[in-house]
């Protein structure tokens, strides 16, 4: 082993091993229940990926889609073009932007969407029922500090930020999903007053 060298060819190894198997065996889990909370929806996964993320993206373009929806460029076309021929997605051009294809939700994809999101039931997903003993034990999930190191390393900070927009916009959807019968309830309890 080089002097400056940080790791052996065993350790090398030996990580990239554990982190395949790892990757594969969440993903796998992932995969299953995913494909199972969709399938009376006529989705796939992509696609209801696709939709998820053009709904929170918002005039996301094609090439958005792929790199955070981590497929390749024709992948992401060919299923939203799937989902604008089934009416979920429209297919534009900006004046500014006449290189880029931009896809928006329907209303109809945007209640479609709804539709899957009403009907997610975590009990159902296999790796959130498996963190339930750590969320037992510590009272919190598992976190992911250096996960998310080695996403930044991998696909840079473009995707950290879609990832981070992301992830602010479903807290502050399912914080007002939960506000809402809370202000209804109140906005009633007031008017009979």
């Amino acid at each position: 082993m080089n002097k400056d060298q940080l790791y052996s060819f065993q350790e090398a190894m030996i990580y990239s091993h554990k982190l395949s198997q790892i990757s594969k065996a969440l993903w796998k889990s992932v995969e299953k229940d995913w494909q199972n909370w969709i399938k009376d929806y006529g989705l796939n996964i992509n696609e209801h990926h696709i939709l998820w993320i053009a709904h929170h993206l918002e005039g996301a373009s094609i090439s958005d889609i792929a790199k955070f929806g981590v497929m390749h460029v024709s992948t992401a076309f060919n299923f939203s073009k799937k989902l604008e021929e089934q009416g979920y997605l429209t297919f534009s051009k900006k004046e500014d932007d006449k290189r880029n294809t931009y896809i928006c939700l329907t209303d109809k994809g945007e209640e479609l969407l709804l539709q899957t999101l009403n009907t997610y039931d975590p009990a159902k997903f296999g790796v959130f029922s498996a963190s339930m003993p750590i969320k037992e034990l510590f009272g919190r999930f598992p976190e992911f500090p250096e996960l998310m190191s080695i996403i930044r390393n991998l696909y840079g900070e473009d995707f950290m930020s879609i990832f981070n927009k992301l992830e602010e916009k479903i807290e502050a959807t399912i914080e007002e999903q939960v506000a809402s019968p809370v202000i209804a309830a109140e906005e009633i309890a007031s008017s009979h007053s």
